[in-house]
């Protein structure tokens, strides 16, 4: 048998996976049939639940090739298993994209690039027509071609197919495989396919649909009955039934129906939601060119890449990728963006052959030429076209393999949620599992020496284990968080992932986004649904440049004396506006600049763009007030506009005053962008500090310049010229300053977060220095502290990568604070605090790439206390959010949805402020514009995991309890009566558990975090010392009552009750017989101290401040409590015989029930001392204190005596119970520590960090003095 490595999938992306190949086995298929009828089917459940023992079990390993199963392993942290059953269908051809005119009847030898045939195929192999069933017309029209085997498999919506060239499964996504270059698509890809070709190709690409099937209710219920928890509930409800526990029985497979129903209900309703979403306008007609020119209407799941789509004038919905060759279109592409303004999408430039550059020839890439490219599921409002010319466009991608379909598959195919208190609760209940294995042992041992019959040995030893681990708990579990859930919706907050909520209590780090408003540069400010600022920019001003200096400052534009001005004709006209329906749209911050001029633009009609071969013409004039009275020179304000293109930092038109040859050129961007491209002696020589000046104070900056094009280029040749010979050598014109207010709310919230030591990361798309102004005017950065920037640049001309250090605004007043960035209370000991300066970095995103790359251990260091992220791409957010989770933060994400789609996934807690489609893909959706959602959503994720905590102890002290009672009664043969379970379980235990989860939040965050799992100090201290007080007073009750002067072995003629005058009791029916032995003293003893015993360790449980409410203010819990214990106490001094006999509890002397109350009452006294006094006070203090992570966490000075006390009196007690230093369990605690002994930490201003070709002793950098 030929062995081979496992094969990668998905090499460094998302879904990277291992794959090895395997091929069916007969007899070992023969005996796991066997084992699967020897095990009454429990081996084909386990094998259900482990994927990879399924294939090993019944398949024999081969190579990828052969294979006619595959096991995939996921690469990531989760390390999931996975398999899919190789298939084989046949094709006329070997690959989607050859032509099938130009092959002869012997297929050509497959392409090393572009290969997909298999040349054998494998045994037991059923070949499978592709899904839209053309391959019987196909092989009709190619009867003479030897049928090719085509080796693929299905997995999570996308089909792999074998690709013998580089011998590995593939994904075929559409022409992005083909790497064509811009000028080939306009050349070979134009002219659309015929029918065969297109009939061709979907053998391949299938129909083009995003279909989310809406699973039957049968299949929904089989998943979810066939979960362990569920199969274990099964087990014990027949097992209880075999002894005769019908009721307890019955309850709990009412509650499991009712769970199961629920859970059903939930899911069944998300996929109808995402169905409805995905289904809307899907499917709809569309016109395409065949290649004889012809015009064919047809359903769009028919497309395929390469097909050419004509747009109707009147727009559409895109139901696929595909990039504009022909004219123009408006888009909305809120789907994608978040924004819901309009965007304009222009042709795919196509030089003449002659003047092709580098950057025409480039392969086509849909996120590089994202603005040629319509994406599925936007809306096309409206298009343009000339000459008679159709607006048209190439089908890229279509199916899963479009924008939308990779959006659509995240959502069906999410991570799991790693959190420890998952991790951690799997482990409990191993232990729990383990500790019933010892009574499982111990009630076999005893029943075999009492000579027990075996079907009660059986019986009564598996019934210890269905006691241990309770069946109700995932039902308690989920009470808590579904409670959460539903405080959230009342806040405004609406949870699509309600395990998220529990982790959202970890938050120690939150990042906001400010999002792009599209455009010709990322703002800073979210215009539409700001995150920190207000909704809207003001122009503030205007400073004018001529013969090199600045003019002064002035509030608008709108002057007479401007009006022919160049400063205010690049206003007019540098800009991507439009008027849809009479209505002036587009980017808000154009809207703003053009409004401030008050000029007036109009768009030319269908018969006038005529006269333009496929170029759009724009008129724009001023208004007449602002003329001279000379009529004639009216005419000379009009500009026709040619937008040229459009980049992340500066946008550039051509424009020409009507009447004249020449044409002009006109800029605006990123100030140092646009001065950069400027002559020198037009850019003032203050030009750096008057922007400063600016940027400091906040204001949004943007530069304006201007150049006169040569006489000799005409509109055609401008069409298709390069941008870098216009944008070369412009004149600088002046400054535009736009004012953007922080929103009210703003400060106050990132302040509350500053208190509860929750580190605050701005990720922005604008200036480096108006993101640190705003970063200072929010309260990210105190006024006192120091900003570094860091600016990297990659390798050139034989030099390494290397960043350069500069302090981007020294502080007036260089105090020293008693505090360090990262505490070192948080690390276990807290020792005199170290005089140190708080320093923040910030970076760009192209500073951030280079570091990433070639700065990986500095990049560490850099996010433990970046806090400005300027001119951040989205797949740069979604890095920054990885690095961060790398250091071990728990992050949370606050955007607007615009482009921040994979970050607010990745994140452990992302919140949307965006209610439209792109917040489908975000755990958290908030219907408050502004950022007082983040607190609140951190407050209830802490009292929701506080109550997990509190419900897993309260249900593992449960089990354990009854666990005591049950193994002590079973030394005498006894047991529990099936109506005292049903009590407890019912009376007691459900009802006190989906009560004691009704706490609502704390009012306030504070400083400290809640555990992240349950293996922790404080948790296990509680538990196991509830268990020991449990076990203490239950033994002592069951060793005590045999030693009571009255006692005798009960039977139904004992009346002990006689021997004191405070009770009589009835006459027994002498004929009645306990065959289990239920009634007697030991029996009835404990379960009034048991069922004390519940309730005690539930009010001990339930704790309130600081993360949730008080348990007084929870007053459902309080009554319930209340209630069980008035009844509990009636019936154990004024027993009713009714509820007696019903219960299976017998009579006991009044002087007992005393020595029970006070055996009660000690028991609940000591529980309360151990639980609030030693573990809240004295080790929840130290413990606690050291496994909180606190990311700002600046250690206080004493500010006032006492508070001087409490730190000396901490430290005594960290001295006296940790007198060692304990290492920190955080990365970046670990990265604190050994930066604050380093004394080239931070890096000076003057110093420079170069990468190293080949690193020593593990470092990837040095540090050089600058001469």
């Amino acid at each position: 048998m030929e062995m081979e490595d496992p094969k990668v999938l998905n090499k460094g992306e998302e879904e990277e996976m291992e794959l090895q190949g395997y091929r069916l086995c007969r007899w070992r298929m023969a005996l796991v049939g066997l084992g699967v009828l020897c095990t009454g089917g429990f081996l084909l459940l386990l094998l259900y639940w482990m994927p990879e023992w399924c294939v090993k079990s019944m398949c024999t390993r081969t190579t990828a090739c052969d294979a006619e199963v595959v096991l995939m392993r996921s690469t990531d942290e989760f390390r999931r298993w996975f398999l899919a059953k190789v298939r084989v269908m046949l094709a006329p051809g070997s690959n989607p994209f050859h032509s099938l005119e130009t092959q002869t009847t012997s297929p050509p030898p497959s392409s090393p690039s572009c290969s997909f045939s298999s040349p054998h195929l494998a045994n037991g192999h059923n070949t499978h027509p592709s899904d839209g069933s053309p391959d019987q017309e196909l092989f009709g029209i190619y009867g003479d071609y030897q049928p090719t085997k085509i080796r693929y498999f299905t997995f999570h919506s996308t089909k792999y197919y074998w690709n013998d060239g580089v011998q590995n499964f593939e994904v075929l996504t559409g022409l992005d495989d083909l790497q064509v270059s811009c000028s080939t698509l306009h050349l070979e890809h134009s002219a659309g396919l015929t029918r065969n070709q297109q009939m061709y190709r979907r053998l391949f690409f299938g129909v083009n649909e995003i279909a989310v099937k809406v699973p039957s209710v049968f299949k929904l219920l089989i998943k979810e009955v066939l979960n362990p928890f569920y199969i274990f509930q099964l087990f014990s409800v027949i097992l209880w039934s075999a002894d005769e526990y019908y009721y307890y029985a019955v309850a709990i497979l009412f509650m499991s129906i009712i769970s199961i129903a629920t859970s059903l209900y939930t899911i069944k309703k998300q996929y109808i939601m995402l169905h409805d979403m995905v289904a809307t306008h899907s499917i709809v007609r569309v016109s395409v060119c065949r290649a004889n020119n012809e015009i064919e209407e047809m359903l769009s799941t028919d497309l395929v890449p390469g097909d050419v789509m004509v747009i109707p004038s009147n727009g559409t919905i895109m139901p696929c990728d595909a990039v504009l060759v022909s004219g123009t279109c408006i888009v909305n592409e809120s789907m994608l963006t978040g924004e819901s303004v309009p965007v304009t999408k222009t042709n795919l430039p196509n030089p003449l052959p002659g003047e092709r550059g580098e950057e025409a020839d480039a392969a086509y890439n849909s996120e590089e030429h994202k603005r040629h490219t319509l994406f599925c599921g936007t809306h096309v409002i409206q298009t343009r076209y000339y000459t008679g010319d159709l607006v048209k466009a190439v089908v890229v991608s279509t199916g899963f393999s479009t924008a939308k379909g990779q959006l659509v598959r995240s959502i069906l195919y999410p991570k799991p949620t790693d959190f420890k208190l998952y991790r951690d609760a799997y482990l409990f209940l191993l232990c729990l599992v383990a500790v019933a294995g010892v009574g499982f042992v111990y009630s076999i041992v005893l029943s075999v020496l009492h000579k027990v019959p075996a079907k009660t040995i059986i019986i009564e030893s598996l019934d210890i284990i269905t006691i241990t681990v309770p069946p109700a708990l995932p039902a308690a579990m989920t009470a808590g968080i579904v409670y959460a859930q539903r405080r959230l919706k009342r806040l405004g907050i609406f949870c699509i992932s309600p395990q998220r909520i529990n982790i959202c209590g970890q938050i120690n780090l939150v990042c906001f986004d400010k999002a792009s408003t599209g455009g010709f540069i990322t703002a800073v400010f979210a215009l539409n649904t700001g995150t920190l600022t207000e909704d809207g920019l003001d122009l503030w001003g205007v400073q004018r440049v001529e013969n090199g200096r600045f003019h002064q400052s002035e509030e608008n534009a709108y002057k007479e004396s401007l009006v022919k001005s160049q400063f205010v004709a690049c206003m007019a006209t540098c800009h991507s506006l439009t008027k849809i329906e009479g209505q002036l749209s587009g980017d808000p911050l154009d809207l703003k600049m053009f409004e401030a001029i008050g000029w007036i633009l109009e768009e030319a009609t269908e018969e006038e763009t005529s006269l333009h071969n496929r170029i759009m013409p724009t008129v724009v004039r001023p208004p007449k007030q602002l003329l001279p009275p000379q009529p004639a020179a009216s005419p000379e304000q009009d500009m026709e506009l040619y937008d040229l293109s459009v980049t992340l930092q500066r946008m550039c038109v051509i424009a020409r005053l009507l009447g004249e040859k020449r044409m002009d050129a006109y800029m605006k961007g990123a100030p140092e962008v646009v001065a950069s491209l400027c002559k020198k002696e037009t850019v003032p020589e203050n030009f750096t500090e008057v922007l400063e000046g600016y940027t400091k104070q906040g204001f949004r900056v943007i530069a304006l310049a201007h150049r006169r094009l040569e006489s000799k280029l005409t509109w055609h040749k401008v069409q298709n010229i390069s941008r870098d010979p216009i944008e070369a050598n412009m004149e600088f014109l002046g400054l535009i300053i736009m004012q953007n207010k922080l929103k009210a709310e703003t400060p106050a919230v990132l302040q509350d977060l500053h208190q509860a030591s929750i580190r605050t990361v701005m990720v922005t798309g604008d200036n480096m220095l108006t993101a640190i102004s705003v970063a200072r005017d929010c309260g990210m950065i105190p006024p006192q502290d120091t900003v570094i920037i860091a600016e990297a640049f990659s390798p050139h001309d034989g030099q390494a990568a290397k960043i350069t250090w500069r302090y981007a605004d020294k502080p007036s007043n260089t105090s020293r604070l008693e505090a360090i960035n990262i505490s070192l209370e948080d690390v276990g000991h807290v020792d005199e605090p170290k005089a140190q300066e708080l320093y923040h970095f910030a970076m760009n995103g192209k500073s951030f790439a280079v570091i990433s790359e070639h700065f990986p251990d500095m990049l560490q260091r850099l996010v433990l206390q970046g806090t400005v992220f300027a001119r951040m791409a989205p797949d740069q957010k979604t890095q920054l959010i990885e690095a961060l989770q790398g250091v071990d933060y728990f992050v949370g994400m606050c955007g607007d949805g615009a482009n921040d789609c994979g970050a607010l996934k990745r994140a452990h807690g992302g919140i949307s402020l965006s209610e439209l489609e792109a917040s489908v893909a975000s755990p958290f959706t908030s219907k408050t514009p502004n950022i007082s959602c983040v607190p609140n959503l951190i407050r209830e994720g802490r009292a929701a995991l506080i109550t997990s905590f509190c419900v897993f102890k309260f249900m593992a002290l449960y089990s354990i309890i009854q666990y005591i009672s049950v193994t002590l009664l079973y030394s005498i043969l006894s047991n529990l009566g099936d109506f005292q379970f049903l009590f407890i379980d019912i009376a007691i235990i459900l009802l006190i558990v989906f009560t004691m989860s009704l706490n609502p939040a704390w009012k306030e965050l504070v400083s400290r975090r809640p555990p992240s799992g349950l293996i922790s100090g404080p948790l296990l201290f509680s538990v196991l010392t509830q268990i020991l007080i449990c076990l203490g007073f239950q033994t002592l009750t069951f060793l005590w009552v045999r030693q009571q002067s009255w006692y005798t072995v009960w039977t139904p003629l004992t009346d002990v009750c006689n021997l004191t005058s405070h009770i009589n009791v009835s006459d027994h029916n002498d004929t009645e017989v306990d065959d289990h032995n239920i009634q007697n003293f030991e029996n009835t003893s404990l379960f009034y101290v048991s069922s004390f015993q519940y309730l005690v360790v539930a009010v001990v449980f339930s704790k309130g401040k600081p993360f949730r409410q008080p348990s007084y203010k929870n007053w459902p819990f309080v009554l319930s409590a209340l209630v069980l214990y008035v009844f509990l106490l009636f019936i154990m001094f004024h027993p009713v015989k009714g509820i007696d006999d019903f219960l299976e509890i017998v009579c006991v002397p009044f002087e007992w029930r005393i020595k029970l109350l006070i055996i009660i009452l000690v028991n609940a006294a000591v529980a309360v001392i151990v639980e609030t006094f030693i573990l809240d006070i004295i080790l929840w203090k130290l413990v606690f204190s050291r496994d909180k992570q606190s990311s700002l966490g600046n250690t206080p000075v004493p500010s006032t005596p006492q508070s001087a006390f409490d730190l000396r009196a901490y430290k005594c007690l960290t001295r006296l119970c940790c007198p060692s230093k304990i290492p920190p369990k955080a990365r970046y605690m670990h990265l604190a520590q050994e930066l604050s002994a380093d004394p080239d930490w931070p890096p000076k201003p003057t110093t420079t960090t170069e990468a190293k070709s080949c690193p020593e002793n593990g470092s990837t950098y040095q540090i050089m003095i600058n001469s």
